[in-house]
């Protein structure tokens, strides 16, 4: 656990913060690449790219506060107050709160330049699975989204004074970050093969919900939560993040069957 890597003078280099710089970066030049390949402009998709890290982070902290209120409700300025604790830096994203957010402003910003939103995403598909495989190593050097005890070989264990000790003590724990961060990298080694032989528009973005749905109601039950992250529904206690997944699933399956029929009726169509 390394959640401050060296100092520039007297700045911290966070660990958390740098991991998310590096997919920022990688991902930029990802598109840039596959963008360039196919001879597309690659001005507007920069700009969707700073509207999905800026939306993203946005929404990501506002997520976080709003399913953890009563942390905030008596000192709204520390929802962006950067020094706390003696530290300089903002603890608390929520990913699927970030990634909505991102998604949101780039579909505006898609439709105002008559851009195909699908296409748009499917360009930037590979690079959440990117993203998700080198924020999550950033994560366990944080200590933060730490898993549940486990009694398996590869459980990990997080020195005194960390939250995850403050929760477990020296319990072996699940390392759910890199369970996340193997999830993530794999996802974008498969997209990236897919994206040269993909049958319709909007085929990788669909994949990309449906995988990442699944990927995620798994991982919820090896990892640990505050008890304000769970509801009771139908005898069941899900998080909020497993209720979302319900959504991105079934959001990504009738984008599928939609694009899919879409594409075989164009194909239908007599010439």
């Amino acid at each position: 656990m390394y959640p401050e890597l060296f100092h520039i003078g007297p700045v911290p280099v966070r660990a958390f913060g740098l991991m998310l710089a590096l997919t920022f970066l990688a991902g930029v030049f990802y598109v840039q690449r596959v963008t360039s390949r196919d001879k597309k402009p690659f001005e507007p998709y920069l700009a969707i790219a700073y509207i999905m890290i800026f939306g993203g982070v946005l929404g990501a902290r506002l997520s976080y506060v709003f399913l953890h209120w009563s942390d905030f409700s008596n000192n709204l300025a520390d929802i962006f107050n950067p020094f706390q604790s003696g530290q300089f830096g903002i603890a608390g994203l929520n990913l699927y709160g970030g990634i909505l957010a991102g998604m949101a402003g780039s579909i505006v910003y898609a439709r105002a330049k008559k851009m195909s939103v699908l296409e748009v995403f499917d360009y930037f598909a590979p690079t959440i699975g990117l993203g998700i495989g080198i924020s999550r190593v950033g994560c366990y050097l944080n200590g933060c989204c730490f898993g549940t005890p486990t009694d398996l070989p590869w459980g990990v264990t997080f020195p005194i004074g960390s939250i995850p000790y403050m929760v477990f003590g020296d319990q072996h724990l699940h390392p759910s970050q890199l369970y996340s961060s193997l999830y993530g990298l794999g996802l974008f080694v498969f997209l990236h093969f897919l994206m040269k032989r993909k049958q319709f528009v909007g085929q990788l973005t669909a994949i990309l919900l449906m995988a990442e749905a699944v990927f995620r109601f798994a991982i919820e039950y090896v990892r640990y939560y505050e008890n304000e992250m769970h509801f009771s529904l139908w005898r069941m206690h899900p998080t909020y993040n497993q209720v979302v997944s319900w959504g991105l699933f079934l959001g990504g399956a009738v984008t599928y069957v939609l694009c899919l029929k879409r594409q075989r009726g164009t194909m239908d169509q007599p010439e």
